[in-house]
């Protein structure tokens, strides 16, 4: 899905992503109408412009990834600034690319998406990481479920980026047991996918050695 209020660059878009093979399920303008459509067309991957008429960014974060928990949100905006980016990450949004992006970039920014990944223009992911480690030294909530030792440990591997399999090896682990720990972890914080997992632990600082 492609929402974007500029109708020329959001037929660009469209029409790149459709000659790359993917297919749009809708492209359109409006923020509320984005988040209608979402349930209904289930997109893998919504890339969304920031500056909409009717909502803001963050709120259309917010809808579409309620109406359709699944879906990856990929911002693609003309704005760096740091609350812009911050506000949108913390809403749910999977990536954040800036509309200078050449098209290759972007291409792979949506598979990469769609994959599963973090995606952000080079400098805003250090900029994501800083706020969520600043964020990490509050106090921890009194009410968050209670983790086992186990799925710390394997909360902290996520968050490194490290693949199951590179887990379950480290772990000495079957890779069954790891994606068992990371479901039942998801379950217990109620998250959705393993971007948001790790999201989480770098909240909490768990990335660092």
């Amino acid at each position: 899905m492609v929402v974007d209020d500029h109708p020329m660059w959001r037929d660009g878009v469209a029409r790149d992503l459709a000659e790359a093979g993917y297919e749009v399920v809708a492209c359109l303008g409006e923020g509320a109408q984005a988040v209608r459509l979402a349930a209904a067309t289930r997109p893998d991957v919504v890339v969304l412009d920031l500056q909409l008429p009717d909502l803001r960014g963050d709120e259309v974060i917010r809808g579409i990834r309620g109406a359709h928990p699944e879906a990856r949100v990929l911002m693609l905006s003309a704005s760096g600034e740091q609350q812009d980016v911050l506000d949108a990450v913390k809403a749910g949004a999977a990536g954040y690319l800036l509309k200078s992006a050449g098209q290759a970039d972007f291409l792979d920014a949506v598979r990469r998406t769609a994959a599963g990944d973090a995606v952000f223009t080079p400098g805003l992911a250090g900029l994501v990481l800083g706020e969520y480690r600043r964020l990490a030294t509050t106090p921890a909530d009194p009410d968050a479920p209670e983790l086992t030792p186990r799925e710390t440990e394997v909360l902290r591997l996520v968050a490194k980026g490290m693949s199951y399999k590179q887990i379950a090896e480290r772990l000495v682990l079957s890779h069954r047991t790891v994606q068992n720990h990371v479901q039942n972890t998801l379950g217990k914080l109620q998250l959705h996918n393993r971007v948001e997992l790790a999201r989480f632990a770098i909240e909490r600082g768990l990335d660092a050695d």
